[in-house]
């Protein structure tokens, strides 16, 4: 939501100066980092809500920004990248990013998505969060935001609680990828079906210690289904 601090991290004025100006156009406040080293300690120092982070960096890359920021904090992250290439989606994904972005990039779309992963990490004022929802040995909690497996609690980014939020409300159906980047990620998200994969097997890592189950239904899609 408006009002909110974006850390844009690039190498390259051009870029850092365009997405800061229409972020602040939109009502964000945006900080700047010109290197890996710079985010790092500006995340430590003050944390921002969203992180806006270029892959090519300087001495720490952003892959490795990534990768420690994610030992700590569930901070959503966007991906700057400068090649179309799968795999640098992909790895960031798994990494933990939350969605990318291909230079040169419309800022227009950045705004979009920046927009669209703040109003699913945070519930708008007023919108009913929700009854909490309990299959197995799992407890989801819209209102707190949180997942609990026999009491313990399971510490999930946002768009993985959204994911398993979907599935356990559609437990026992077949979703396609389609289903689920439309559900989850809205008609706002321009990635693909790649995005799923990364993400649920993010939720069946972190699920490990339940009785429930995401299948790979081949050719159709993903199905969650108590043990």
């Amino acid at each position: 939501m408006a009002g909110e601090t974006i850390l844009v991290v690039d190498d390259e004025a051009n870029i850092r100066e365009l997405a800061r100006m229409y972020l602040e156009q939109e009502g964000y406040q945006v900080i700047i980092a010109t290197n890996g080293e710079q985010a790092l300690a500006q995340i430590r120092r003050d944390p921002p809500r969203l992180l806006v982070l270029d892959l090519m960096l300087p001495e720490v890359d952003g892959w490795e920004v990534c990768r420690r920021v994610r030992a700590t904090s569930n901070v959503p992250i966007i991906m700057l990248t400068a090649r179309d290439d799968d795999i640098d989606k992909i790895v960031g994904l798994e990494l933990g990013a939350d969605d990318y972005v291909t230079k040169p990039f419309n800022p227009r779309e950045l705004v979009a998505r920046v927009r669209a992963i703040l109003r699913r990490a945070s519930p708008a004022a007023g919108q009913p969060a929700g009854q909490a929802r309990q299959i197995g040995n799992v407890v989801i909690d819209p209102a707190a935001y949180e997942v609990t497996v026999s009491g313990r609690r399971v510490n999930l980014r946002a768009k993985e609680f959204d994911l398993l939020l979907t599935l356990v409300d559609h437990a026992n159906q077949v979703l396609s990828r389609e289903q689920l980047l439309d559900l989850v990620w809205g008609y706002e998200f321009y990635g693909h079906t790649r995005t799923v994969d990364v993400h649920v097997a993010h939720l069946r890592d972190k699920l490990a210690d339940s009785n429930l189950a995401i299948e790979t239904v081949w050719g159709k899609g993903y199905k969650l289904s108590p043990l």
